[in-house]
């Protein structure tokens, strides 16, 4: 399980003048023995405009989807990333995909920014970094064949397999995600859901990527066919060294697959840690909420455990409310949280302390509290 690193020189920047999320990020968000981040996300802003009028329009404000998320992804980890529909977790994988436009932010692909690129270079970068959908069915063209899907991106980069040997590197991807390779000709209707959604993985591996990013890859599918899917997903990511950005409602399918986890509340990540941290020792209200929430099959433990009830309802991202965005569902809010912004570092209670509960929460008055039942 990889550890929180603390060095000297981190505290120093989250303590002192660096009062940013992503002083924090980089001084307490890195596993050890992991190196450079192979993707960083700085400040990431995506707000879509409302408009007024037909003939003249003219913006009369902006739909805050996502608003200023940072967060690291190293070499062959999985992040999770959790959190109500319409938080903007979809947004942040578009965005990262480059299949929207940031409003304004930086993501780092090996050191180099990628909202910046275009023509050849983004093609390039495009190939390393590959999407595995929701849907498994309107993600793939019914009027093409398996082999025809699978295949067009060697149409797109024709370097990664040569033409006569497209029809082997199709099959070999087919058997690589347990399909059988002779199913080249047909179509997706032809499949199960299971099916399908191993083709979709099969094309995201077709260019031999770094990152895969995975949008709620297995919400449609049953629980067994999920299972499955989950244990493929991991066993490629040893084979080829992955890195997954896995986004999901299921909170235990995420600590399943996940080394670290991100809960995004209203277009802001509200907490980040190690699968421990977050499910065992989460220090952000939010985040407890959430697993105050997951499913106890025990009657005499669900019994025993305490439920929190959030109270109101999620504000709207086109006007949010002040300060903490989570504030007006909190039951610890006080005047300062409509006022100051809570930054996304690790909570001053546990600054140099070797505890689980010392990871970035964005809480004026983050402190642990077990929610899951043992």
């Amino acid at each position: 399980m990889a550890e929180l690193s603390k060095t000297d020189d981190a505290v120093d920047a989250a303590t002192t003048g660096a009062d940013t999320e992503e002083a924090a990020l980089a001084a307490f968000d890195a596993p050890v023995d992991k190196g450079e981040p192979i993707l960083q996300v700085r400040n990431l802003v995506k707000h879509f405009p409302l408009t007024k009028g037909i003939l003249m329009k003219r913006q009369v404000g902006a739909v805050k989807a996502v608003d200023g998320v940072s967060f690291d992804l190293y070499q062959g980890e999985t992040l999770g990333i959790v959190g109500e529909s319409g938080c903007g977790k979809s947004t942040v994988a578009k965005l990262l995909m480059l299949l929207e436009t940031a409003t304004s932010g930086e993501v780092f692909y090996k050191g180099q920014d990628i909202t910046k690129l275009s023509g050849k270079a983004l093609k390039a970068v495009r190939r390393n970094i590959q999407m595995v959908f929701q849907d498994p069915y309107t993600s793939l063209n019914p009027r093409m064949t398996v082999g025809d899907i699978i295949g067009e991106p060697f149409e797109i980069h024709p370097e990664v397999a040569p033409k006569g040997d497209r029809r082997r590197k199709v099959q070999e991807l087919l058997d690589v995600v347990g399909l059988n390779p002779e199913y080249i000709n047909r179509y997706p209707h032809q499949f199960s859901g299971g099916q399908r959604q191993r083709i979709g993985i099969a094309r995201g591996l077709a260019l031999n990527p770094e990152i895969i990013i995975c949008d709620e890859p297995v919400s449609a599918l049953d629980v067994s066919v999920q299972a499955q899917v989950i244990n493929l997903m991991e066993k490629l990511q040893d084979e080829f060294n992955l890195s997954y950005i896995f986004i999901a409602h299921d909170l235990s399918i995420v600590r399943h697959i996940s080394d670290r986890v991100g809960v995004m509340y209203l277009g802001r990540m509200a907490e980040i840690g190690t699968d421990v941290q977050i499910y065992d020792h989460p220090t952000h209200p939010y985040t407890q909420a959430l697993l105050s929430a997951v499913p106890v099959p025990d009657p005499s433990v669900r019994e025993q455990r305490e439920r929190i009830i959030l109270t109101g309802d999620v504000p709207s991202p086109a006007n949010p409310p002040s300060g903490c965005r989570f504030r007006t569902r909190c039951w610890k809010a006080e005047d300062r949280c409509a006022t100051e912004e809570p930054l996304l570092a690790i909570p001053t209670r546990f600054k140099g302390k070797d505890t689980p509960a010392a990871h970035v929460s964005a809480c004026h008055f983050a402190e642990e509290k077990a929610v899951l039942a043992v």
